[in-house]
């Protein structure tokens, strides 16, 4: 678990990252929702330091937390050319940020008299920060889960050249009912060991989620071959299930995918990044400003923290023993990832390698179900020369 403020720890958090945590923990904590101190336990502080940045968040005056909040202390009286110089404020601070995003930005900082989203669009183009696009993208219906953790969406943003020559792979996560982004990684590559860290480090602070949906590729997929991977054995021995969307459809995954567009159009189109490591910063960065200050029109223009809680389903600190039924026929997976049944060998997963299965017979004579934690992996047809 990471120690948010112990110096020399195995990866040190930038100050921008810091106080986002900072601020993260607060909001987490003022809902009630876990007890404060699994909360600490999960951001790596002690109790001690947990109230004290609860306290200091109720406290505008005090310097650790000031700019947890970018409202002004006093707001003169407007006029047409302040108003003006407020809208373009917030454009120039936030460019890729349209009308409707800036109006309520504005609300939220106690401007009075706030104009309407097209009135700031009207003003956007008359300081000439906005350029007319011909097609407005086409705009479909989302389903959306009902509560927090009932699914999250994770998936890289493809990869993109540095000015280094390397590449970096975005990792993201996003709860898929509060839009929350619980995670933004600059990734050197696309393995697994690198996911399951990431995700681990997701489990141990926000909990553990019912599902996570992901494409089909690789690490976490094995593009419609069958099977499981190593990192869908691993969720499915905590308790979560792996779910994968329709190929060639990613729609399926829209939210996270609009995600990718919002951070290609905030983070790598405003900048030249020198290396993968100086991304880091900019991702959370954007991870802050999403998180807290950008109105989402897809929660009826609300932040994602404002509806987002963490899960009560805690991540173990050792994995759950898998266990069968008692009239189960366990088999361990061995290295091929087949196993031996009925005098003969038969292929299941590599993803298994190392753990049982349980081999149950069906309603039908000389057909049995290949079965991890509670998952049908295959199925093997006495009849035939392989399982299926």
């Amino acid at each position: 678990m990471l120690d948010l403020e112990k110096e020399g720890s195995p990866m040190p958090w930038q100050e921008p990252s810091r106080m986002s945590l900072r601020q993260e923990f607060v909001t987490l904590a003022a809902q009630h929702t876990i007890p404060m101190q699994e909360l600490c336990q999960r951001f790596g502080i002690s109790r001690k330091t947990g109230y004290k940045w609860l306290t200091r968040s109720r406290d505008p005056a005090d310097g650790d937390l000031r700019d947890r909040s970018r409202r002004p202390h006093t707001m003169p009286t407007k006029t047409g050319a302040d108003l003006d110089a407020a809208v373009v404020a917030v454009r120039r601070q936030y460019p890729t940020w349209g009308g409707r995003k800036i109006h309520y930005r504005l609300l939220h900082q106690g401007v009075p008299d706030v104009p309407a989203p097209s009135t700031i669009t009207d003003i956007l183009h008359r300081h000439a920060l906005i350029t007319p696009t011909p097609d407005a993208p086409r705009r479909w219906q989302r389903f959306e889960h009902a509560a927090p953790n009932d699914l999250w969406q994770m998936d890289f943003l493809g990869h993109v050249g540095v000015e280094d020559g390397q590449r970096v792979h975005p990792l993201t996560i996003l709860d898929d009912h509060s839009r929350f982004l619980l995670a933004l990684h600059a990734c050197v590559h696309e393995q697994q060991p690198t996911v399951q860290t990431h995700v681990t480090v997701c489990f141990e602070r926000y909990g553990m989620p019912r599902a996570i949906l992901m494409d089909n590729g690789p690490p976490w997929g094995t593009s419609g071959q069958g099977g499981l991977t190593a990192f869908e054995a691993w969720l499915l021995r905590l308790g979560v299930e792996p779910w994968h969307g329709r190929p060639a459809h990613p729609q399926t995954q829209g939210k996270i995918e609009r995600l990718h567009g919002t951070i290609a159009a905030d983070v790598f189109a405003q900048r030249s990044l020198p290396s993968v490591a100086a991304c880091q910063p900019h991702f959370d960065e954007f991870r802050q400003i999403y998180n807290h200050l950008r109105p989402h029109e897809g929660i009826d223009d609300e932040v994602p923290i404002s509806r987002y809680e963490p899960s009560l389903r805690s991540f173990p600190k050792e994995l759950p023993e898998i266990v069968y039924r008692p009239d189960d026929q366990v088999r361990k997976v061995r290295d091929q990832g087949a196993i031996g049944f009925a005098n003969r060998s038969w292929f299941v997963s590599r993803g298994l390698i190392g753990l049982p299965v349980a081999v149950r017979p069906t309603t039908t004579d000389g057909v049995f179900q290949v079965v991890s934690c509670h998952r049908e992996v295959a199925i093997i047809d006495l009849t035939t020369r392989s399982a299926v």
